[in-house]
Parts: structure tokens; C-alpha cells; sequence
């Protein structure tokens, strides 16, 4: 994604820029603490760059912005549901049209929120009633706040993910600790294992951590730096690698851009899902802070 081609459609505030991308509208933030972009397509984060440094947040190089497709990269929002759990994978937030609720803005960063609530479409494939709001912090580090509200007469169950894709410099020379011991691998079919206290990569790797600390850290050694990942509201985090011949099999990535790209992800697992009474709100959010 070219950001320097973006068109502006209307300047928001000295930060914060609503502009068109191949047809998607962007909400472009530039400030002294940081740069990022989100997509109303999706409601979906497409890059953050604390001043400073590289980019946190990777994002194909083959990504389609086309408003029936998630976007590949970036911090996809999974809702209602995780994974295979119902049709379309992974929910239907990532492809839904959200709405620009406010912004805000100091000396430490920007405030981004934006909306989604249930229509015509929603209710054809989850008929539920739900109020969406999804919070962006932005500045040194970056905060992202899906909540979830209950506005139908009866309860509902929901589960889903911020699948957030970070750049690193070489996926064979990263390590990631804090995700606990427990995990279900689901490149054998969701067979429980234990692992080590340090993973590092050679395969395809795509794992559900039934108990993780609530800091999981990225060590880029060849990157030289730490990305600090806290999650709240979760009941698991997902550790995805494509690897190179599922990398090959989609349109949207590139043949080798496994090799600088590593998912963590705040997740509410599908078979333990959240439910919430009328009027009920759950939040699951994640923290992003790097560390040289």
C-alpha cells in the first residue's frame, strides 16, 4: 500500500484525515507521537509507526482493499465469531462498513473510535441485536478496545479476535515467551500439547495458548527489539505462521512474506465463548509497546 497516494476527502483535525484508498476510506492520523492508518472497511488498522521507528503492524504487500475481502495484515477485528466457527470465517465485522464516532487529540496521541451495530445484513447470517464500539489510542503505544454490547430482548454468545499481524525482521530469528504452556495445535487438529517456555519458528505454525500471561513479548532479534503484547478480555491467545507453502496459496501474500510476519493475537476462544445478557457489554482489547 502506497500511504503517500492516499486522496483526502475531509481534514478532520490537524492529526487526523479522512481520505480514499482504491475506493475504501481511510482515517489517516499523523502525529508527533505516531502515524496510522484505519480502514472503515473492517474497522480495521491497517499500520501504526511510532515517531521514530518502524513500522509495528505489517501489512501484505498483495493486500486487497476491495470492500467484499478482509484485508491481509493490519489488526483484522474476528466477530462474532473465531475461525470456522460459523460462515464467513472469522465473522463478519472484518467485511462490514463502520462508522466514524469521534476523535480526539493531545500531546500524547489521538483518539479514533468508530461503530458498528446490527442491520438487515448482519441479521440475515447472526440474527442478534449487538452495538460494536472499537477504540484506537494512538501515540507511543498503541491501544485497541473492541466492546461488545447486547442490544437484542434475550441473551447471545460471541466469540472472535484481534488478529493483529506484526512486522518483524526474520521469522526464523524470532522468539516469542509469555504465552504459557498449553496450547491446541491446529496444523494437527486441534490436539492438545505442551510446549516450551520459548517458541521459536521452522514450520508452519498455528496455535490457540489455552493459558497465556496477560504479557506476551516478541523478541525481533534481527529487527533488535522487543514488542510488548498485553491482552484483557481474553480467554486465549492465537501464535499464527503461514509458512512458505501456505503463503504461496494465497492470492494476498506474497511467496515469502512469512519470513517478516507474526500474528498474536487477543482471542475468545469459539468453544468458550462470551455470553451477555440484554444490556450486557464485554471488552477485549490489546496493548502494543515496543522495546529497543
Amino acid at each position: 500500500m502506497d500511504r503517500h497516494n492516499l486522496t483526502p476527502l475531509t481534514v478532520l483535525s490537524d492529526a487526523v484525515t479522512v481520505c480514499e484508498y482504491q475506493g475504501l476510506k481511510i482515517v489517516r492520523v499523523i502525529h508527533d507521537t505516531a502515524e496510522a492508518g484505519i480502514s472503515l472497511h473492517g474497522g480495521h488498522l491497517i499500520w501504526f509507526k511510532p515517531a521514530g521507528e518502524n513500522d509495528v503492524i505489517w501489512l501484505s504487500e498483495k493486500a486487497e482493499f476491495d470492500p467484499a475481502k478482509a484485508i491481509r495484515g493490519g489488526i483484522p477485528v474476528c466477530w462474532p465469531w473465531f475461525g470456522k466457527a460459523g460462515n464467513p470465517s472469522h465473522g463478519f465485522a472484518r467485511t462490514s462498513k463502520w462508522s466514524l464516532k469521534e476523535h480526539r487529540e493531545n500531546e500524547h496521541g489521538v483518539i479514533v473510535a468508530l461503530e458498528l451495530t446490527d442491520s438487515e445484513a448482519t441479521r440475515a447470517v447472526w440474527p442478534h441485536a449487538f452495538h460494536n464500539l472499537l477504540t484506537f489510542e494512538i501515540g507511543a503505544e498503541l491501544n485497541v478496545t473492541l466492546t461488545s454490547t447486547n442490544t437484542d430482548s434475550s441473551a447471545w454468545d460471541y466469540s472472535g479476535a484481534l488478529h493483529t499481524y506484526f512486522d518483524i525482521a526474520d521469522i526464523r530469528h524470532a522468539q516469542i515467551t509469555g504465552m504459557g504452556p498449553s496450547y491446541l495445535d491446529s496444523t494437527q487438529g486441534g490436539l492438545e500439547c505442551q510446549g516450551e517456555e520459548v517458541l521459536t519458528f521452522t514450520a508452519e505454525t498455528d496455535r490457540v495458548y489455552t493459558q497465556p500471561d496477560e504479557n506476551v513479548v516478541i523478541t525481533d532479534v534481527n529487527g533488535q527489539r522487543k514488542i510488548n503484547v498485553s491482552n484483557n478480555g481474553h480467554n486465549a491467545a492465537v501464535i499464527w505462521n503461514p509458512w512458505q507453502e501456505l503463503s504461496i496459496s494465497m492470492g494476498d501474500m506474497a511467496d515469502n512474506s512469512f519470513e517478516t510476519m507474526v500474528c498474536v493475537e487477543s482471542t475468545i476462544r469459539s468453544d468458550r465463548p462470551i455470553t451477555l445478557q440484554p444490556g450486557e457489554s464485554h471488552s477485549l482489547s490489546t496493548r502494543v509497546a515496543t522495546q529497543n
